[in-house]
């Protein structure tokens, strides 16, 4: 499979409300990663992956039971729905929710930590691309939009979010 895209990640998450329902159950979520860059924030086309972290009450074993099932009946490999972003997660910001249907709720984390993820994987020109989306929804002086980002920031990598966080500023405002 090459791309998921918005309306793949709209139906997919439909199908995972109608398996709750069919459960007697409602899943909740929250959405990260490239999926919530195309979902919420139109900042691209399409995703590999949707990176999701399953929320309390809803049981991570029945969304991986559900996910697999989706994966069969759409042919996308099994872990198409993973928390492998969980890693760059630092607590859990309440954003708003970005999708809702019949059984599942969907949700953000606050768009400053989603910046701050960004910033501390730093990998690819995607990573650059959405940082950027970002910070031009984000509102503030530099100093300020930095103090927003830090408690967000993964331990370890603080120094080099710093500097991509400098660099990208600098390249859409310049010096301050």
């Amino acid at each position: 499979m090459a791309t998921i895209t918005r309306k793949d990640i709209i139906e997919a998450f439909e199908r995972l409300g109608q398996l709750a329902i069919g459960r007697g159950i409602k899943l909740e979520m929250a959405l990260v990663g490239g999926a919530l860059m195309v979902l919420a924030f139109d900042a691209r086309e399409s995703t590999r992956d949707v990176d999701a972290i399953t929320l309390p009450p809803s049981p991570a074993a029945t969304v991986r039971e559900f996910a697999q099932v989706v994966a069969r009946e759409r042919g996308w490999p099994d872990d198409w729905l993973n928390d492998g972003a969980k890693g760059y997660l630092i607590g859990l910001s309440s954003g708003p929710v970005v999708f809702k249907a019949a059984g599942i709720e969907v949700r953000s984390p606050a768009t400053a930590q989603v910046l701050a993820m960004k910033l501390s994987a730093w990998r690819d020109d995607v990573d650059i691309s959405d940082a950027r989306h970002l910070l031009k929804v984000m509102s503030g002086k530099r100093q300020e939009v930095w103090e927003t980002l830090e408690p967000y920031l993964v331990p370890g990598e603080e120094l080099k979010a710093q500097y991509a966080f400098g660099d990208l500023w600098e390249s859409m405002y310049g010096h301050d």
